[in-house]
C-alpha cells in the first residue's frame, strides 16, 4: 500500500538533493545566519534573471512586502488596495505597517484583480495598488499601469506566485515601482521560508538596505524549525502520511520541531516575531539550489497544466485561460469543487487548499483583515468553486492520470 500523498503543499519541490543539502546545513550552525558573500551571490544571480536594478533579500514575502511599505513612507492609515481571494499574508503586512487595506473584487475568468471594480475603489487616499499575478498567470499589466498614472498611484506587484511569468514578453516583477516574490514551502521555488524585494528606484533601494539592516536576522531556533522541514516531511512524514505522517505533522508543529506556513497569529492579524527579519544565510543556500532549476521546474508545470488541459477539456470543469502562464498550480472551476476537495482527501490526493475563503486561510478572521463579507462577491464565488490541481516537479505524469481518473464522476 502506498502511505504517499499526492500534494499540493507539504514541501512540494524538493528532490533529493534539496533535502540533502538541508540535512547537511543542520550540522553547520556558523552558516545559519551571517554571510554577506552569499547572499551577495543570490542578489546578483536573481538581479541578473530579473533585470532590475536593485534586490534585497528577506525571510519572507510578508517581510518584504513590509520593507517595500515602510520604505515609500507612506502616510499612516493611507489606502492600499489589493485584491481578495488572496491569502492573510498579502494582508497583514499592510496592517502591520499603518496603512489601510482596501479590496478589490477579481475576475472570474483570470483570478486576478478585476479592473472595473478597482476603478471604483480608488479614493483620495488611495496611496498603492498591490497587483497580484494569481497562480502565475500575470495580470492586464498595460491596464494597470495605466490607472496608476492617472491617479498617482505606486505600483507594487505581488509575485508570490509567479516566478517566471512573463506578460507581453516581460517578465512579472519588472512593471511597477517595486515587487515581492516568495520561497516559502509551496511556492514557484522554495527555501521553506524567504522572499525578495525588487526595485529599479535608487532611493527606494538605499530605504530598503537600511531598513533590512536594522531588523536583524531570526533566531537559530527559527532558523533550524526551516532546516528540519525538508527532512522530517521527506523522510518520516510523507513516507507515511496516510497512516502515521499526519498526526506526526501535527505533533511536530505542536512541540514547536517545526513551524506552520501561517502563524496563528497572523490569522487574527497579529505579528509574529519572527517578520520582519532578513534572509538568513542557510536559507539562502538553499533557494540558490532551487533557483538553479526553475527552466526545469516551470518547464515541468507547463508540461503537466497541458496534460490537465487536454483531459479536462469538454467537461463540467472550467478551466483557466490559455494564456502565457507559469501554472504554480492548475486552478479549475467547479459548483461542487469543496465536495471534490473532502473527497480527495479521504482518497490521499491532497489537492485545492487554495482559496476555500476570500482571504485564506478559511479560518482566518474576516474582521481583523478588515474584510467585509460581501464586498468582493465574484471573489467570494470563486473561493466556493475553485480547486487546485498539483503541477511541482513532484507530480508525474502517472500521478495526474491519476487524478484524473479520481475527477471522473465530476466530469
Amino acid at each position: 500500500m502506498n502511505f504517499r500523498p499526492i500534494s499540493i503543499s507539504l514541501s512540494p519541490n524538493t528532490e533529493k538533493d534539496d533535502v540533502s543539502l538541508a540535512f547537511k546545513l543542520l550540522f553547520q550552525p556558523w552558516r545559519w545566519k551571517k554571510n554577506d558573500k552569499q547572499n551577495r551571490t543570490a542578489e546578483e544571480e536573481f538581479k541578473k534573471y530579473l533585470g532590475v536594478k536593485h534586490l534585497i533579500f528577506f525571510n519572507s514575502g510578508r517581510s518584504a512586502l513590509m520593507g517595500i511599505l515602510n520604505s515609500l513612507g507612506l502616510v499612516k492609515e493611507g489606502e492600499v488596495l489589493l485584491q481578495a481571494f488572496t491569502c492573510n499574508a498579502a494582508v497583514n503586512p499592510i496592517l502591520w505597517s499603518g496603512l489601510k487595506p482596501v479590496y478589490t473584487d477579481c475576475s472570474e475568468k483570470t483570478f486576478n484583480i478585476d479592473i472595473e471594480d478597482l476603478k471604483k475603489k480608488i479614493t483620495p487616499k488611495s496611496r498603492a495598488v498591490i497587483v497580484q499575478h494569481t497562480f502565475g498567470l500575470p495580470a492586464e499589466m498595460d491596464e494597470i499601469l495605466e490607472i496608476c498614472r492617472q491617479h498617482n498611484l505606486i505600483l507594487i506587484e505581488d509575485c508570490a506566485h509567479s516566478l517566471g511569468a512573463e506578460y507581453k514578453g516581460k517578465l512579472a516583477g519588472t512593471f511597477g515601482k517595486a515587487a515581492f516574490f516568495s520561497f516559502s514551502r509551496d511556492k514557484i521555488i522554495s527555501s521553506v521560508y524567504g522572499g525578495l524585494a525588487a526595485t529599479d528606484d535608487d532611493e527606494l533601494a538605499e530605504r530598503l538596505r537600511e531598513y533590512r539592516d536594522k531588523i536583524g536576522y531570526p533566531s537559530y531556533f527559527w532558523i533550524k524549525q526551516q532546516l528540519l522541514h525538508p527532512v522530517l516531511m521527506n523522510w518520516l512524514i510523507l513516507p507515511t502520511y496516510k497512516i502515521l505522517g499526519k498526526y506526526l505533522l501535527v505533533l511536530f508543529q505542536w512541540l514547536r520541531i517545526l513551524s506552520k506556513a501561517v502563524h496563528w497569529r497572523e490569522k487574527r492579524g497579529w505579528r509574529p516575531g519572527y517578520f520582519p527579519k532578513k534572509m538568513p544565510e542557510a536559507l539562502s543556500v538553499l533557494v540558490l539550489k532551487q533557483f538553479e532549476k526553475l527552466g526545469r521546474l516551470n518547464k515541468h508545470r507547463k508540461e503537466i497544466a497541458e496534460f490537465y488541459r487536454q483531459e479536462l477539456k469538454n467537461t463540467s470543469f472550467i478551466l483557466p485561460p490559455e494564456t502565457e502562464q507559469v501554472y504554480l498550480r492548475f486552478a479549475v472551476r467547479h459548483p461542487k469543487a469543496h465536495e471534490i476537495i473532502k473527497s480527495a482527501w479521504r482518497r490521499n490526493i491532497l489537492i485545492g487548499d487554495w482559496y476555500t475563503t476570500a482571504i485564506a486561510p478559511h479560518d482566518t478572521k474576516l474582521d481583523k483583515m478588515r474584510y467585509a463579507n460581501g464586498s468582493c462577491p465574484t471573489a467570494e464565488k470563486l473561493a466556493r468553486e475553485t480547486l487546485n490541481l498539483p503541477t511541482h516537479i513532484n507530480i508525474s505524469r502517472r500521478q495526474a492520470e491519476k487524478i484524473i481518473d479520481f475527477l471522473k464522476p465530476w466530469k
